[in-house]
């Protein structure tokens, strides 16, 4: 697996596995009816954000992430990110290849922390994964997310320094 910086052109790749996950909506807190140019809007970044995808060897996109300050101004040392992986390639530790470029990127660009604001309490992989890079839930939001199977679940904020 090769993880590189993302281009317009691995946008046709990353935008089906995207749409599908924001349809599906019990993991992410964008519209379930997110158009296309939404998308691209909320997941391309361009600097100081960035935007990765996760490659096989045949040039597969398997899944991406997108990184960026968590606040501006004062609080712009602490990064965040954003993983999606394509669920056609789950299980083969592309989440933990992304999430861990991300904390070697923001480590590298002077950040002191990483924190997530909206991790859907039900999204037991991710939490898993998350915690096992050493981050920890330091708060949940009470019913902060409308699960479409399971109704109002908690979103944990977590948290780890760099």
């Amino acid at each position: 697996m090769l993880i590189k910086e993302a281009t317009t052109e691995d946008w046709a790749a990353i935008w089906p596995f995207l749409h599908r996950i924001c349809a599906e909506g019990e993991t992410f807190s964008y519209p379930t009816d997110i158009t296309p140019e939404q998308g691209r809007a909320f997941w391309m970044l361009s600097a100081p954000g960035r935007t990765i995808v996760a490659v096989d060897e045949s040039g597969t996109v398997l899944g991406t992430a997108k990184m960026n300050p968590n606040q501006m101004g004062n609080a712009a040392h602490v990064s965040s990110a954003s993983f999606m992986v394509d669920p056609e390639h789950s299980g083969r530790g592309v989440g933990r290849a992304l999430c861990e470029e991300a904390l070697r990127w923001a480590a590298a660009e002077g950040y002191r922390a990483m924190q997530f604001n909206a991790v859907v309490e039900s999204n037991t992989p991710a939490v898993k994964l998350y915690e096992s890079l050493g981050f920890e839930v330091i708060g949940t939001v009470p019913e902060g997310f409308r699960h479409p199977r399971l109704g109002y679940v908690g979103l944990h904020i977590m948290h780890r320094p760099l």
